[in-house]
């Protein structure tokens, strides 16, 4: 099964404290590493994890609050100091893409790799599209500009039930076919169906990353049936008007969101730092959906397995 999997580097919020590093997770979509958001810390975490730095091509910056792309310019520094070569690119704001390019330019303008930009725009923008999985944006309501991340793979191939392909003499060339759909054609004419030869495909997953907002119909709408939901959760209930006054979510409005969306599994994360023991947010989202988790650094996800079903506390 082509590798589908989170990491995640940090889930603190704003105020720097001892428990969480700021926003920052990779996906490791097939083997190609992408980096969503970028706070402080992040390079160093990327370590501790043992995230490789060479296959990181791709940065998106939700917003542009420090807590989410300050940890940017010293990471460049050191994919330039390692030698990457080819190229990276980070999606973010237009304002974020001037500042970012002085700044990187100032301490590190001799790169052996190229550093390119792509400025988001819109909600519902494909910021990224190959044969495997597209990226989109989705509008949230913050106090700056803020998009969510959807990551969706697309069709993948079939298996080959190499049991009926050796009875029918399928020779080695034809698989490829096989797995794409086609049928196989013998030499003596004989049309053999895909499906005699061939098992189902495995079914595409999908993610979604949704940063700093205040509950979102658009964002309900935008997340429908996905698989995996990581959604701010930076408050807990009793603090629902400080986090309404932020631009925020609280731990039960975030589990309100999967719940309407049906997505199958929940992580919260973006912990304020006011929260010694996060046990009171996780109870507070798990009464609303069951299947969800806390955020936390080090934890690493197979985004092609759900959780376990958890009953209601």
């Amino acid at each position: 099964m082509p590798k589908f999997q989170l990491d995640i580097l940090g889930c603190g919020s704003a105020k720097p404290n001892l428990q969480h590093l700021p926003s920052c997770q990779v996906i490791n979509a097939r083997e190609q590493l992408m980096m969503i958001d970028c706070g402080e810390g992040a390079q160093l975490q990327m370590m501790r994890q043992r995230v490789g730095f060479s296959r990181l091509r791709h940065i998106f910056i939700s917003h542009l609050h420090g807590d989410h792309f300050l940890g940017l310019p010293g990471l460049i520094s050191t994919l330039a100091l390692q030698n990457i070569t080819g190229s990276i690119t980070i999606h973010t704001f237009a304002d974020g893409a001037r500042m970012l390019s002085d700044i990187i330019d100032y301490i590190c303008r001799d790169r052996p790799f190229r550093l390119q930009f792509n400025i988001i725009k819109e909600s519902g923008q494909v910021l990224y599209d190959d044969n495997a999985l597209s990226i989109t944006t989705i509008g949230l309501r913050h106090r700056v500009p803020a998009v969510g991340f959807i990551f969706r793979e697309k069709n993948k191939i079939r298996h080959i039930n190499p049991v009926a392909c050796q009875a029918a003499g399928v020779p080695h060339y034809a698989m490829r076919a096989l797995q794409q759909g086609h049928d196989y054609q013998a030499p003596d004419g004989t049309v053999i169906a895909n499906h005699r030869l061939t098992t189902e495909p495995d079914p595409c997953r999908s993610y979604a990353y949704i940063s700093d907002t205040r509950p979102s119909e658009r964002v309900i709408e935008a997340i429908n049936g996905i698989d995996w939901l990581y959604h701010e959760a930076t408050y807990a209930q009793a603090d629902r008007a400080k986090a309404h006054r932020h631009y925020h979510s609280t731990s039960a409005q975030a589990a309100e969101i999967a719940r309407r969306a049906n997505v199958k599994n929940l992580i919260i994360g973006h912990f304020s730092s006011r929260y010694a023991n996060l046990a009171p947010l996780l109870t507070e989202a798990r009464q609303i959906f069951p299947n969800t988790i806390l955020a936390n650094e080090g934890l690493t996800i197979d985004l092609n397995k759900d959780l376990p079903t958890l009953p209601s506390p």
